[in-house]
């Protein structure tokens, strides 16, 4: 069938593709916070492994609510290691970095999905798609906030 929600089908391709990047990098940073998670050690152990599993199931909730907004738009959602990969702009971590170096990272990587939402913000408006809109209001302010917590940990 057709999808007639209001938005051209050429916008609907747009904004998937720029939700698509999105989810590659959600799911890249849930990959390496639960990577962390596992491997954190130090004296902070606790407090980044709670911290960091906290973080994780909320990446996991997020990625489904993006998938699901790529496939309510038409398009098929990226859902292998592949193409996730070749979409994400949040660099995988292969090492096992201090806890330190885990939480800066971790910074990193929210403050990269964090300007990838917002990057995909002119594609939605063009197209009014308002509820594309909210969710990358949505995901902008937790990764924002989610990267303030974590650099508040680096203060000496």
């Amino acid at each position: 069938m057709n999808i007639d929600i209001g938005i051209p089908e050429d916008k609907r391709k747009v904004i998937a593709k720029g939700l698509s990047r999105l989810l590659a990098d959600s799911y890249t940073l849930y990959l390496k916070t639960h990577n962390y998670h596992w491997n954190v050690t130090g004296p902070q152990f606790r407090t980044l492994h709670l911290m960091f599993e906290e973080q994780y199931t909320e990446l996991a909730q997020a990625v489904d609510i993006v998938a699901e907004r790529i496939r309510s738009l038409g398009e098929p959602a990226p859902g292998s290691y592949a193409q996730f990969a070749e979409l994400s702009s949040v660099k995988e971590e292969t090492g096992l970095p201090s806890a330190e170096d885990m939480v800066k990272d971790l910074v990193i990587g929210h403050e990269t999905v964090a300007k990838t939402a917002r990057s995909v913000f002119p594609s939605a408006e063009e197209g009014n798609d308002e509820a594309t809109l909210d969710l990358l209001t949505q995901r902008i302010q937790l990764h924002e906030k989610t990267a303030w917590m974590l650099r508040s940990l680096l203060e000496k």
